[in-house]
Formats: structure tokens, C-alpha cells, sequence
């Protein structure tokens, strides 16, 4: 059956909406009109120039891969940019040439998978990732010649786990090119792996993933209880390792929490150098926006950053995405970006989600955490271990609830006010001087404020 050039594309879109955020489509997707077709590329026209930019710089590779399902390998977008002058009326873009395309199914060979954008200048440094940066800048000037081997890199979701770890590649490859780098994440690294048995052809995927000089895996959780994919992992680590080449690691919490995970390689894990990201600070969340808005040559009232960054607290993610969807209102619509402006774009996302957090779910969650029941949190134990959890909890429930001292109190069993400033008094020195403390606090804290994204 033939198709025209409309309907290729709203079978593209299909396909598009599996794998993008349905704001993304919105913003970005829903505005572009296919124009035309011939024999080897479908021609889409873009409402500026700052769409054509963003869109394929962002996207490009994934709508090809798309347009490829659709049609067939060989089949290539074209973009036309809707012109406000007359004078022409439209600028045709030639196909971009791909360097970088995604693995296909015949077999488990890959490029790089390096995403040049993400590279040391790019990366916001913080009080948050001041250490994680370091450790990276070091590995990625001397791979597999320092101890940090592995480097493993832990955090809560959106914090730039991802972000760094490719910075180290690129950072490499730029010092030597010839620098053998592959970045996958685990889910690509499993569907190698079990392609390559179903093909017979695990002696190629064990020359791809072990004749390299630098290998990284992004969110190594997901290798939990995923038995014969931990035991390729496990002599894959051990052959990079023998021979001296650098194995770097992301993951969402620390190599001894994996769930489902091997011993042997938790064990491993802990080999070089474990470090972690945590929520940025609001000075590094509005550096983060003001570097974005230079990256699109956009100058803006610090106001506007300090808006979104107090309204978006634990993703940075999110955070870029507040700012790009600002970006983009403002550009469609041809207007200035005032802190007006801002309120009305972004209404939805800056509503702060703490508002809507109950005590009773903090609760539940931090005796998730510390693996008893919460009613224990309200009983009138003065157990050292349920004591301390209980102060934790009092704590963010003050952070991130509107309650009062006494409301607070009435919620663990009719404490007073003034034993949940002493909860809260405790709790801040303690983050102040204990590592694993804050850590538990900000684990806690992540993990409630995420479930509300």
C-alpha cells in the first residue's frame, strides 16, 4: 500500500509518542507539516529557526529512526523553515548527515554513543557535584591509570549522572581519538547480550564490550535479578579490569543497595571510587537555567531564573525542561520573556508539588526506608534506631508540608512543638556532620519528592 507524505508522517508521530514526553510532542512535534516526499526523504516544515535547531539537534536521530520504521533504512527527513519575510518564502535544509546511528537489530554493534553536548563546560559545577566532577576530570584525563576504577556515579533521578559519565568520554576522546569509548545503558547492554545468544554470536558481543579502553554503563540497577546478564557483566568487568581499562558506572543509589545484585559484583563495584550527586542548591539551579539561556543566545532578568529555581527543587531535568518550554512559548509566539510571561507558561509546573505531600505519606515512606512498620514513628518508643527515624521524618515534614510545629507534633503520637524543634534542630546538625545520615535524609527526601513528578 502507498502512503502520502501525511500520513508517513502521522504514522512518524505514532511512533514518537511512545518514546517522548507528550509535552515534548505538544511543544515541538505538533507544530511541524509535512510538505512532500520523494524516493528518499520526506520533506517537514518547521515553524523557525530556533525549532529546525532545537528539533534536530535534540531529535533528529530519533525521528530518523522513525521515518526508517516506517519506510525503510535509507529513508531521510528534509526540513523546510517557514520564513516570516517574503523574500523567499521557504529555506529548504539538505538531510543532516548522520555520524551517530542508533545500534540495529541485526547484531550489537555500536559507535560510540556519545552525545557531544555533554561535556565538562557544559556541566553547572555545585556544592552537590563538586566531588563528583573531580573524580570524573581525573578519570577522564588518565582512564584506566588512576585508582578510581571503577568510578561509579549514584544519584536520584534527573540530578546529571548521564551528563557526566559521557563527559569523561568526550573529554578523552577529544585528548586522544583514538581512544576506544563505548557508552550504553544496561537495558542496551542486556539486549545485546541476548541477542547475541539467540544469534549465536556471543564471541562478537564479548569483542565489542571488552576491546575497549573505556566502557560505561548507565543505571547498572537495572541488572537486578537479571542472572545471566550479571555473569556476562561480571567476567566482561573482569577482562577490562586485568587489562587496565577504565569501567565507569551510573547508578540511583549506592552499589551496596542494588537490589537483586550479585555479591561478587557489589564487591567489584566498590573497587575504585563510589561518588554521589545530590538535589542541586538554588544557586546551582539558577546557573543551570542561566547557562541554558546562553546556550540558546537568550538573554534574561535573573528574576526569571530565580522563579523557576524555586519552584523546582529536586530535578534538574525538570528544570531544564521549564526553561525550554519558556524558550520555545516565547519564540513561537514572537514575544519577550517577562517574569509575566514565565508565571503563565509555566503555571502548571511551577505549582510547587510540595503543597500536596501529606505527613502521613512522609511517614510511610521513611519507614520504607529504615524497614519498619510507621506506626512505630507514632508510638511512644524511645528505641535509639525508631528515634532517630522519627526526627528524620519530622524534619521533612516541616521541609516539605505547610503544617505547623503542633500540627506536626499531633501526627507522631501528640508530641508537643517544641519536641519537633528539637527533631529538627538534631536532624540539621547531624546532616551537617554525618555522610551516611545525610545520605539517608536525602534519599528519603528524593525518593517522596520524585513519586510526586
Amino acid at each position: 500500500m502507498q502512503y502520502n507524505h501525511v500520513e508517513i508522517w502521522d504514522k512518524v508521530l505514532a511512533i514518537l509518542k511512545e518514546e517522548v514526553h507528550p509535552n515534548t510532542l505538544l511543544t515541538w512535534f505538533r507544530p511541524i507539516r509535512p510538505l512532500k516526499m520523494d524516493e528518499k526523504s520526506l520533506t517537514i516544515q518547521v515553524p523557525n529557526q530556533f525549532s529546525y535547531e532545537w528539533i534536530e539537534q535534540q531529535y533528529g536521530v530519533m525521528m530518523n529512526q522513525a521515518l526508517s520504521q516506517v519506510m525503510g533504512n535509507g529513508f531521510k527527513l528534509a526540513y523546510s523553515i517557514r520564513m516570516d519575510s517574503p523574500l523567499p518564502a521557504e529555506l529548504t535544509v539538505p538531510p543532516p548527515s548522520y555520524t551517530k546511528p542508533l545500534p540495529v537489530a541485526s547484531g550489537p554493534r555500536h559507535p560510540d554513543n556519545l552525545n557531544s553536548r555533554y561535556c565538562f563546560d557544559s556541566y553547572v559545577e555545585g556544592e552537590c557535584n563538586k566531588f563528583a566532577k573531580a573524580a570524573a576530570l581525573a578519570v577522564a584525563k588518565s582512564p584506566g591509570s588512576t585508582t578510581f576504577n571503577p568510578l561509579v556515579v549514584y544519584g536520584g533521578v534527573g540530578l546529571g549522572k548521564t551528563h557526566l559519565i559521557q563527559a569523561i568520554g568526550n573529554y578523552a576522546k577529544e585528548q586522544n581519538p583514538a581512544t576506544r569509548v563505548l557508552y550504553v545503558d544496561s537495558e542496551r547492554f542486556t539486549a545485546d547480550f541476548i541477542n547475541s545468544i539467540q544469534k549465536n554470536k556471543t564471541t562478537e558481543f564479548s569483542g565489542l564490550y571488552r576491546n575497549v579502553d573505556i566502557l560505561m554503563i548507565d543505571d547498572i540497577q537495572f541488572f537486578g535479578n537479571k542472572e545471566r546478564t550479571q555473569d556476562e557483566f561480571f567476567h566482561t568487568f573482569n577482562a577490562l579490569h586485568q587489562k587496565g581499562k577504565q569501567i565507569i558506572l551510573s547508578s540511583d543509589r549506592p552499589p551496596k543497595d542494588l537490589l537483586g545484585m550479585e555479591e561478587r559484583l557489589k564487591s567489584r563495584f566498590q573497587w575504585g571510587l563510589v561518588v554521589d550527586i545530590q538535589p542541586p542548591d538554588l544557586e546551582t539551579r539558577q546557573a543551570i537555567l542561566q547557562k541554558k539561556a546562553e546556550e540558546s543566545n537568550i538573554e534574561l532578568p535573573p528574576e526569571i531564573f530565580h522563579f523557576i529555581a524555586t519552584h523546582i527543587t529536586s530535578n534538574i531535568r525538570e528544570l531544564e525542561g521549564a526553561m525550554i518550554r519558556l524558550l520555545a512559548y516565547a519564540s513561537l509566539n514572537g514575544i519577550d520573556i517577562t517574569l509575566e510571561v514565565a508565571k503563565k507558561v509555566l503555571r502548571d509546573v511551577c505549582i510547587s508539588k510540595t503543597k500536596a505531600i501529606s505527613i502521613e505519606y512522609i511517614q510511610k515512606i521513611t519507614a520504607e526506608h529504615f524497614s519498619f512498620p510507621d506506626d512505630l514513628l507514632r508510638s511512644k518508643t524511645r528505641k535509639k534506631e525508631i528515634a532517630q527515624a522519627r526526627q528524620i521524618c519530622m524534619y521533612l515534614c516541616k521541609l516539605l508540608t505547610d503544617s505547623s510545629l503542633k500540627t506536626i507534633g499531633l501526627h507522631f503520637g501528640g508530641r508537643d512543638h517544641s519536641t519537633v524543634i528539637h527533631a529538627i534542630n538534631c536532624t540539621e546538625e547531624l546532616i551537617g556532620s554525618n555522610v551516611k545520615f545525610r545520605q539517608d535524609v536525602e534519599a528519603i527526601r528524593n525518593r517522596i519528592e520524585i513519586s510526586q513528578l
